[in-house]
């Protein structure tokens, strides 16, 4: 009697702990044979560009592992119906505060950018041109941060004055850029 009791104890964690391991081992094979297949697709057919492969593998395997997670915690007691709900406001919440901030980290992303391929520098003069040939800031750089890059004004009418360009701008707008000394000499400037 006192067997059977023990068996029956131990018999249930035994066999949640089985099917969560056999849950975690399919998932790592189906995301072994998804990522094998895509790499052969990719060697298959060369046309395809590996940018839109490795976001792909990445994608399926976060689905796939993101799944057997959610089967794991209901294997453990916890709700699908719960799970789905967290996970859909999560997602809800993150999408409103990414289109929120959306600005803020797009010049963020520009500024190192900016900083690592070097499209101008301090002392440099730089003119932001719209698709129309429309002139518009036009300036020294004398600061880059990380949200704007701050423009002292060589036009004649406002020598001096600081303009603020969001670092964005230079990424989405053409830029004429004259290297420091290479300013022309009969356009006023300050420096």
């Amino acid at each position: 009697m006192a067997e059977l009791q023990l068996l029956t104890t131990w018999s249930e964690p035994l066999l949640r702990t089985a099917q969560v391991l056999l849950i975690l081992l399919l998932a790592w094979l189906v995301q072994r044979l998804v990522t094998r297949g895509i790499s052969r697709l990719g060697g298959h057919y060369p046309q395809l560009p590996q940018e839109l492969l490795l976001p792909l593998r990445g994608g399926l395997r976060w689905l796939i592992m993101g799944s057997a997670f959610m089967l794991v915690l209901e294997r453990l007691g916890v709700s699908a119906e719960v799970l789905w709900t967290a996970l859909t406001g999560f997602a809800a919440v993150a999408a409103v505060a990414f289109f929120a901030i959306w600005s803020v980290l797009s010049n963020l992303f520009c500024a190192v950018l900016i900083f690592a391929l070097g499209p101008f520098r301090l002392g440099d003069v730089v003119e932001l041109v719209d698709s129309s040939d429309k002139l518009g800031p036009k300036g020294r750089v004398v600061s880059i941060n990380l949200f704007y890059t701050t423009l002292s004004d060589v036009s004649a009418d406002n020598l001096g004055a600081l303009i603020q360009v969001p670092n964005s701008l230079f990424f989405q707008k053409a830029v004429r850029r004259w290297r420091g000394a290479d300013f022309p000499a009969s356009t006023p400037n300050s420096h």
